[in-house]
This record gives C-alpha cells, sequence and structure tokens, in this order.
C-alpha cells in the first residue's frame, strides 16, 4: 500500500504537525490535567519519547493558540483560552564543550527574550533570568509560563568528566534556582529530562517541584498505548501486515514484541516507542530504528568501569525506589542511568520494601543494546557482530560445536591484559552479549543465578547445555552439569541434549579446553 498518511518523524513542532496534516496522537486531555494546576513539574523521559513535541504542544496552548487543537480533546474541556508570556528554552540540539559554552547559550534565548520584555538587565545568566521573567510579567499582566527542554543535555555530555561536570552543574544550579525566587510571577513550569541529577538545584531548591516520572496517572504522557496504535494506526498496521505476510493480528503481536513493554509507573499500561512505531509503520518494516539514532557512549563505559554483572539484568534487576528516581554521578551502579535512558522499564513493584524489579522492555532494546555493548568489551568492531551471531546460531543448529567454539575465541582474544581481579566479570560479560545476542535466531537463554546451567540454546534438532569454568577444567564443569541435574529438564523434549564444559585459561585470556558429551 503507498503512504498516504504523513507522520511525524523527527518532527518536534505541534504548529506544523497541526497544520501540514500530520498525524498526531491526542495527549491534549493529560495535558489538560497538568495545566490546569500552578505546580511546577518535572518529567523523565527516555530520548526520543516524544518530550519536545509535549513540550511544544503546552507552549502553543498558553500562547491561546485555540486553532491549532481544532477536533482535540482539550477543545472540548477549555472554555477560556488565555496568552501568557512564554519562556521555552531548549537544551537538546546544542553541543556543550565547557561552561563557557553552556552560558554561551543560555545568553542567546536571554538575548532573544530581552528584545521581547526589555533591555539587558544584570550580567550573569541568572541574573538576566529573573529580570526577564519580571518584565514579561509587568509587561503583559499574566504571570509567566517558563518551559525547560532536555534539561540535562550538558551534564550527560561530561557525566565521565568530573571537571566539566561540575562547572556545568554550578551554572545550572544558579540559573534554575531563579524559578523558585521568582515563584509569585511564574503562571505555570514544566522540566523535562533524561535523568534526574540529585545535585541540580532546580530539584534541590525547588522544593515545589512535583516529579511526575513516576505518577500513574501521567505514565501515558508521552509515547503510544496499543489502544492508540489500534485506533490511530490501523490502516498502516493493516499494510504491515500485508507486507510481512502476516494477518493483522499477528502484526500487532510483532509490534508489540519489538517496540511495546516500556512501563513508567507501577501497574501503569505499556507503552510503545514512538519513534520506532512511526518508523516501522512508514517504511512497513520491523527494524531496530530507537537504536539506529545514536546510543550515549558513557552507558557502556559506565558499565565497564562498574562492578556490575550483566548476567543480572535478565532475570530482572531489583532496585530501591530512592537509587532511580535521582541519579547520582559518583554512583557505583549504573543501573539508575540504564533506566531512565530507556535501555530497562519496570516489570514489577514490591509495595512492601519499596523495590522496583528492572528488566530490559522489549526485542528492539534487548538485543540492540547488547550490539551496542559489544565492541566495549571485545574487540569485534560493531559492524561485524551481526555476522558472528548469524554463525555462531547456524553452527549450533548444524550441530557444528566446534566451529561454534573457535569462532566464540574470536569474541575473547582481546581482553585486556591490564585487567586482573576484574577478568572473571570480562568473560562473564562477554558470554552474557554473545548468548543474549544469539536469542534473536535461536532460543537462547543465559543465566546468572545459582542452580541453572549458564546458558542453555535451543535449535529445531538440538537442545545445549553450556557450562563455563575460568578457575576450573572442562571435566568440572560437565561434572558440575551432571551433579546440578541441568539437562534433566529437558530429556523428555524428544530434541538430542548436548552437554558442553568449557573451561578458561586466566593467562591466555581465553578458551582453554572444551569436552561434549
Amino acid at each position: 500500500m503507498e503512504q498516504i498518511r504523513r507522520f511525524p518523524i523527527g518532527i518536534q513542532s505541534f504548529e506544523v504537525i497541526r497544520t501540514n496534516n500530520y498525524v498526531y496522537v491526542d495527549k491534549t486531555a493529560l495535558i489538560y490535567q497538568l495545566v490546569s494546576t500552578y505546580s511546577p513539574y518535572f518529567l523523565s523521559r527516555p530520548r526520543r519519547f516524544g518530550k519536545s513535541l509535549l513540550i511544544a504542544t503546552i507552549k502553543a496552548y498558553f500562547e491561546g493558540r485555540k486553532e491549532l487543537f481544532e477536533g482535540l480533546a482539550i477543545e472540548r474541556l477549555e472554555t477560556k483560552w488565555e496568552k501568557y508570556p512564554v519562556l521555552h528554552l531548549d537544551l537538546n540540539a546544542k553541543k556543550y564543550d565547557s561552561a563557557e559554552s553552556l552560558i554561551a547559550i543560555l545568553n542567546r534565548y536571554l538575548e532573544a527574550w530581552e528584545t521581547i520584555y526589555g533591555p539587558k538587565q544584570g550580567t550573569t545568566p541568572e541574573d538576566r533570568f529573573i529580570h526577564v521573567i519580571e518584565a514579561a510579567y509587568r509587561q503583559t499582566g499574566k504571570q509567566v509560563v517558563v518551559l525547560v527542554d532536555e534539561y540535562d543535555k550538558p551534564l550527560l555530555e561530561h557525566i565521565l568528566n568530573e571537571d566539566i561536570s561540575e562547572e556545568m552543574r554550578r551554572v545550572l544550579k544558579a540559573f534554575y534556582g531563579v524559578l523558585k525566587s521568582a515563584a509569585d510571577y511564574l503562571r505555570f513550569v514544566f522540566i523535562t529530562g533524561v535523568t534526574k541529577f540529585a545535585q541540580v538545584s532546580v530539584f534541590s531548591d525547588l522544593n515545589q517541584l512535583s516529579d511526575i516520572s513516576l505518577e500513574k496517572r501521567y505514565a501515558t504522557l508521552c509515547g503510544i498505548t496499543e489502544g492508540e496504535l489500534l485506533q490511530n494506526f490501523h490502516i498502516e498496521l493493516e499494510a504491515l501486515a500485508q507486507e510481512e505476510q502476516l494477518s493483522f493480528d499477528e502484526a500487532v503481536a510483532k509490534m508489540r514484541q519489538r517496540y511495546d513493554g516500556y512501563h513508567f509507573a507501577h501497574g501503569a499500561e505499556g507503552m510503545f516507542n514512538p519513534f520506532s512505531v512511526l518508523s516501522a509503520l512508514t517504511y512497513l518494516n520491523l527494524r531496530n530504528y530507537w537504536f539506529q539514532t545514536g546510543t550515549p557512549t558513557f552507558l557502556a563505559h559506565l558499565l565497564e568501569n562498574s562492578d556490575y554483572d550483566l548476567r543480572l539484568i535478565v532475570d530482572g534487576v531489583q532496585m530501591p525506589e530512592s537509587s532511580f528516581a535521582e541519579y547520582r554521578a559518583d554512583q557505583s551502579s549504573p543501573i539508575p542511568l540504564i533506566y531512565q535512558s530507556g535501555y530497562l522499564t519496570i516489570r514489577g513493584y514490591d509495595k512492601r520494601f519499596h523495590l522496583y524489579t528492572l528488566g530490559f522492555p522489549n526485542d528492539e532494546v534487548r538485543y540492540g543494546f547488547m550490539k551496542f555493548l559489544a565492541p566495549y568489551y571485545t574487540k569485534v568492531r560493531g559492524e561485524e557482530t551481526p555476522f558472528h551471531i548469524a554463525n555462531f546460531s547456524s553452527e549450533l543448529e548444524a550441530g557444528e560445536l566446534d566451529k561454534f567454539l573457535q569462532r566464540m575465541k574470536i569474541f575473547f582474544a582481546g581482553i585486556p591484559y591490564e585487567l586482573s581481579d576484574d577478568t572473571e566479570r570480562h568473560y562473564q560479560a562477554i558470554f552474557y552479549v554473545v548468548f543474549t545476542l544469539m536469542g534473536e535466531f535461536v532460543q537462547a537463554e543465559v543465566h546468572g543465578a545459582n542452580g541453572r546451567a549458564d546458558a542453555i540454546v535451543k535449535t529445531d534438532k538440538y537442545i545445549y547445555v553450556f557450562e563455563f569454568k575460568l578457575n576450573g577444567t572442562a571435566e568440572a564443569a560437565l561434572q558440575q552439569i551432571d551433579s546440578k541435574d541441568y539437562s534433566l529438564p529437558y530429556q523428555l523434549d524428544g530434541r538430542k541434549v548436548i552437554k558442553v564444559g568449557v573451561s578458561f585459561d586466566k593467562e591466555k585470556r581465553n578458551i582453554n579446553r572444551y569436552l561434549i558429551r
């Protein structure tokens, strides 16, 4: 089917979407709940999840642009359209090499606002900001609306450089701190970002700020619910089903498996990644669109520098609410930042102990994240990883274990020699990455808990039970498979069960021996 409707991929302007007949998923009923209050809000969501469009929609509302909301839910809810002065600060599309570059960008916005509301007063960004707010209030007789998009972009760019990030924090602490002292002049404040940094005064000083990132009633504010998917994109889903030679229900199930599964509050409805949905329905192809837009390298470096065992993610990571509600750049666990960046999502909640269980939301994230990590743990280049993973799967399907294990040595060949005590963790990470990626093509399970084999791979003809020993022998690995009955659950399956014991040489930093039975 020829694409006849326009999807706003990468378009963040509400005005452009509404005046150029782009498909718009109506979120204005929820937006009305927000704007009807006077509380300042903060919302954390992953990149490419519609935060900028949300800000643009709120801006159009407070500018009184009723014509842009024709036919939307808010048109029926709002009876009095008023125009307010709006100060919109977008920090997303800029590069921040130093604190000076951040100040320069803040000054650029201040200059634009000063041309509307009066001459420059003060020398520092924070002094000029408070004067602009006061001037806008005096000139219009209306309280001011402040909208900040991606407030944390300067901090995220330098999260691993403590000197630069500390300078950035000082600048932002003073600038955002104005919002507390200017409270009497403000009608509405809405701030978005990926993370919530505890050290920035927009949170520590602005104590009346309402963080709605984990609130169930606003969990669907960004993203697409399954109901919205079926209601707004039925035509394109039918076209996708035809292209993929699937039934309509099968096509929706494929979309759900690849792009759904984000939960931004316990018990909240699952959300589809909007960027991936629009891309898949535009090109009628189920690819990994969100990951192709770029993943921040600091996430991989955080994992490399932490003591975290990647294998634990597969079973669900438990974290106390406080540990990822505010991210501290000096904390040892990378999980809070990985969650806030969109690579993990809420899978469960223990109300008694206030513990969240986090896990991968869907296949796009699971396999995309592992492909992204592979070059950081091995010497295999990113573009080579899919080739090797495809061959891993084909070799096991054909029963060619020798080829499989010889190829596995390629991934271990580049373990850095400076590693000492971290060698075991590094080996575990490589195994986790490789076997998780194989799960895209064969039924592969990789485990980190005691009582289960390190990895299980199921093909049409075979079931492989793998056990690996860094400080032990291949014989000991096989013995453990037998003594703990790792293969027992598969004996009545009908497929041939093959046990594989593998040992490693810590000095050579690679596979030493393997035994197959």
